[in-house]
């Protein structure tokens, strides 16, 4: 970590930090909220890393006041939070629970109370599991489900948050839910879940319109990027790049800013029926931009179902996850964004950053985690670098507020600023909370 001082912000930039819904919230049965499919996976036998699930996880439906004030002491102006699906439609369908509304009412008003903007994710990943059982994004009728579920929330909320996100990653949802098989729901169909991505997308631009129809809060989309490094110098290896590029990077963005989809990815014609690309390309107000490392590439053995090979990539420290920490990869992501699209990006948010490591206290209770002040320290470094070459960015998200249960590989991965002790649910502010506070915020 550099010891010069942290570069200058203009006046307004959006400091803050963002949270998921089933992995803080816990409450899994309480208040009507339905199953999801995240409770159906995680309560499977072989699939979360250390057996856990998210019933409990870090107890936010209850200690949500005490989370809201370790927020207005970090003195972020924005926290992104998720609203769970099942909370509002416990089966996806029908009116709103309104046990459910009333909690994220309470959390709102409690984010205002403390100084602080509520930006409000719809979607991370906890689809109600009844939809999923009715075909889920790999049927077009959720992408209408989901509008109607945008429509109740903002009734309710429309008047207060600051910032509507509709969709979080939904590339990493296609392709670890339902690509891979790694994530909720499970499937494992490879290219043929390219139908989740239209459906995914369909829903984003038909929720637009809901949320628009109850204020004037501007939206965006929280999309996971990763700049490709070529691990070979061959043709076969820049093509398996530009593969891998269009199908993690282009897919979920040329659709959104108006120019239809990848023609070399090869989606079926008749997933996409007349209009569907007006609706997805409804204007945004912003694009969210969630950077955690970019991916190494090379050309596919042969006979392998992939157009490319994921390699590791090496010289470079290392988190928990075993991912490559490089902030030069954040800076060439945002101005390769701002040359492909030009005058048709929106501002950048940058909605998630962060980094797992394995923090604890020390005798005294102290938790230090000096390996996370240098990763947010270089990315912070990296966003104003792409900012001076001219790219408009105008917000920054760390993940996470607090340690929290990490989807697959349950708790044994800590992303958080504070610290949970999991057994008593304890919140401890680690190094970083102080940092990110006096050094970034408050400097």
């Amino acid at each position: 970590m550099t010891t010069t001082p942290m570069p200058e912000f203009p006046a307004g930039f959006r400091w803050g930090v963002a949270t998921s819904a089933y992995q803080i919230e816990g409450a899994a049965t309480t208040d009507g909220r339905g199953r999801s499919i995240w409770d159906t996976f995680a309560h499977t036998a072989g699939r979360i890393a250390d057996g856990s699930t998210g019933d409990e996880a870090c107890d936010h439906y209850h200690r949500y006041a005490e989370d809201a004030a370790l927020l207005a002491g970090l003195g972020v102006s924005a926290y992104r939070f998720s609203i769970a699906w099942p909370r509002i439609q416990p089966d996806g369908t029908g009116p709103a629970n309104p046990a459910g509304l009333d909690f994220y009412d309470r959390l709102v008003d409690a984010l205002l109370d403390a100084g602080v903007d509520p930006v409000a994710t719809l979607f991370h990943w906890d689809l109600p599991q009844a939809l999923e059982d009715a075909g889920g994004w790999l049927h077009r009728d959720t992408a209408a489900r989901f509008a109607e579920y945008a429509d109740l929330v903002a009734a309710r909320l429309g008047d207060r948050v600051k910032l509507w996100i509709p969709l979080n990653e939904p590339f990493i949802h296609m392709s670890l839910g339902h690509g891979m098989g790694v994530h909720a729901p499970g499937r494992m169909l490879l290219f043929d879940a390219f139908p989740v991505a239209h459906h995914q997308l369909l829903g984003h631009g038909l929720a637009v319109a809901a949320l628009r129809a109850h204020g004037t809060a501007p939206v965006a989309i929280a999309n996971n990027y990763s700049p490709v490094r070529l691990a070979g110098d061959t043709d076969a290896d820049r093509a398996a790049g530009a593969a891998y590029h269009a199908l993690h990077n282009r897919l979920f963005t040329d659709p959104l800013l108006g120019l239809g989809y990848p023609e070399e990815l090869g989606l079926d014609p008749a997933l996409v029926r007349d209009g569907d690309l007006d609706v997805i390309a409804a204007p945004l107000d912003a694009l969210g931009v969630n950077y955690y490392n970019p991916t190494g590439i090379r050309a596919a053995e042969e006979g392998s179902p992939l157009p490319f090979e994921i390699v590791p990539l090496t010289g470079y420290p290392r988190t928990a996850f075993d991912w490559p920490v490089a902030p030069d990869g954040l800076r060439d992501l945002l101005l390769g964004l701002h040359d492909t699209y030009g005058d048709a990006l929106p501002p950048i948010q940058i909605t998630e950053s962060g980094c797992a490591y394995h923090d604890g206290p020390d005798g005294q209770g102290r938790v230090d985690d000096p390996e996370r002040i240098a990763y947010l320290d270089g990315h912070i470094r990296a966003v104003r670098e792409a900012m001076d070459a001219g790219v408009e960015v105008t917000g920054y998200f760390v993940w996470s507020l607090l340690d929290n249960w990490e989807w697959a590989e349950g708790f044994t991965k800590r992303f958080g600023l504070v610290h949970v002790d999991y057994a008593t649910q304890r919140r401890t502010p680690k190094s970083s909370y102080a940092w990110f506070r006096d050094r970034v915020i408050r400097r």
